[in-house]
């Protein structure tokens, strides 16, 4: 009986149509390429899907470096976990940064990148990415204070970024200055909130 329904309820939903129109930013990717996107991921992009099709999700990442190394991190979280969720800094098409929530989910643990379902929140109204702040701020100083809000220590940002632990206090030493705080707990609050 239930089997019955639940055939009948999918002749009845158009499901591609439901991806279209549906009232948040869905995006479908293939190895980091967009096959597939709602009509408001493309409006938070400012754009029409048919811009974003095809085309190499690097296009909305605020530089080449953010690209490659959010690519690093997280395809081995996605393998391990299956899925992904996070507040970062994405670029419409019109050059403008905005906050956004992303959550994702991969198809095959094994090449999690063959296919990537995700999920857009734009933040913008809530976190507005200052032009003051985002001016003073280098690709570095983005990625050192990235790994900050995810709680990672020196060592391990190090790792991630392929630099000393003591150079990593160095970006963070500077970021303490350019946010006007004294402690990390106190600019990471800074970083979310800003």
């Amino acid at each position: 009986m239930k089997r019955e329904a639940s055939a009948r309820l999918d002749e009845e939903i158009d499901f591609r149509g439901a991806f279209e129109h549906a009232p948040v930013g869905l995006a479908l990717l293939h190895h980091r390429v967009v096959v597939a996107c709602s009509r408001e991921f493309a409006r938070m992009c400012r754009a029409e899907p048919r811009e974003l099709l095809n085309h190499s999700f690097k296009m909305l990442y605020s530089t080449q470096e953010d690209f490659e190394l959010r690519g690093r991190r997280i395809g081995p979280l996605l393998a391990k976990h299956g899925c992904y969720a996070d507040d970062w800094i994405m670029k419409r098409m019109d050059g403008e940064l905005f906050w956004c929530h992303v959550s994702g989910y991969t198809f095959d643990r094994n090449d999690p990148y063959a296919r990537v379902m995700w999920s857009f929140e734009d933040l913008s109204c809530e976190r507005p990415v200052h032009s003051r702040i985002r001016a003073s701020l280098t690709a570095r100083d983005r990625d050192v204070a990235a790994l900050l809000i995810e709680g990672l220590t020196s060592k391990e940002i190090g790792r991630q970024l392929n630099i000393s632990p003591r150079t990593v206090d160095i970006y963070r030493a500077r970021l303490l200055a350019k946010f006007s705080v004294a402690s990390t707990a106190e600019l990471v609050k800074k970083l979310v909130t800003v």
